[in-house]
């Protein structure tokens, strides 16, 4: 089993509780490692990331649990940086403002070059999916899915994410109404973004939060592209993308089943010597 976890929000961002109680939970469910990873601060205002003026308390804050802790649970401090043309930080911004272990990069919000608009394609609600689709990108979903590969690429080219997060998080609202993952179209643009993945020898993450929210009935990414992403020989670590300390190993058991049935035998850990592999 695994006993880590190195995507986690808490109440700085859009979690449900203060870091501390991830850490006592952690402790209980046997865990070695766990890594916080909030929303970065952005260049607009939002509900979901950590304000500009409580990047340095977050800092604070995990830095003391890591040594409050230390031999009981290694601790890391990350951030989930988004990354949208003209809205957001640079990464290296966050490295220069605080000692990152790690950094995942992620695309939440898809932007429109020309309208200069952005097509939320988290959370919860389909319809927020449907509308932002048919009134930002005018319903053509080749245009959309290919925007929000070419911003995930360009993050990738730009910016030097660690991790990878949720990289086929655009699959989830549309459950094959819209498009289907067998189009040729998408595998060409799946390909292209685990070729530059290889190239910049980012990790790939595994993340089950779908699964257990109850809104995607596979994995991000899919067992297609796991299966690529290992032919190719690129890493990938296994995370829940934790809101609740409840959350920290949701769907572990199936997302361990998925991986031994595709032929993935290794994961990779943060540690407190860098990044090292592990067998499941």
């Amino acid at each position: 089993m695994i006993q880590s976890n190195f995507h986690t929000h808490t109440s700085f961002s859009d979690g449900k509780k203060q870091a501390e109680d991830y850490c006592t939970k952690a402790i209980e469910l046997g865990f070695h490692s766990l890594g916080f990873s909030d929303h970065a601060p952005v260049l607009f205002p939002n509900k979901y990331s950590i304000e500009p003026q409580e990047l340095d308390k977050y800092t604070s804050i995990v830095l003391a649990l890591k040594e409050k802790y230390m031999g009981q649970l290694n601790i890391f401090l990350s951030l989930e940086a988004d990354y949208i043309p003209n809205s957001t930080h640079s990464f290296n911004y966050f490295r220069k403002e605080a000692p990152m272990d790690y950094i995942i990069g992620s695309v939440h919000m898809v932007y429109h070059q020309k309208k200069k608009e952005m097509w939320f394609i988290d959370g919860g609600d389909q319809d927020l999916w449907d509308m932002g689709l048919r009134d930002i990108f005018d319903g053509d979903i080749k245009t959309s899915v290919k925007a929000f590969y070419e911003q995930t690429m360009e993050m990738i080219e730009t910016q030097n994410p660690e991790v990878i997060g949720h990289l086929d998080k655009i699959k989830m609202h549309n459950k094959e109404r819209v498009f289907s993952q067998k189009d040729v179209w998408y595998q060409a643009l799946i390909e292209e973004t685990l070729k530059l993945i290889k190239k910049k020898n980012a990790i790939l993450e595994i993340n089950t939060r779908g699964i257990y929210k109850g809104r995607c009935k596979e994995l991000f990414p899919s067992r297609s592209i796991l299966l690529l992403a290992q032919k190719m020989g690129i890493p990938m670590v296994l995370s829940s993308d934790a809101h609740h300390p409840n959350e920290l190993n949701g769907a572990f058991p199936q997302a361990l089943e998925i991986l031994r049935t595709i032929g993935i035998g290794e994961i990779y850990e943060f540690s407190l010597n860098g990044w090292k592999a592990s067998f499941l």
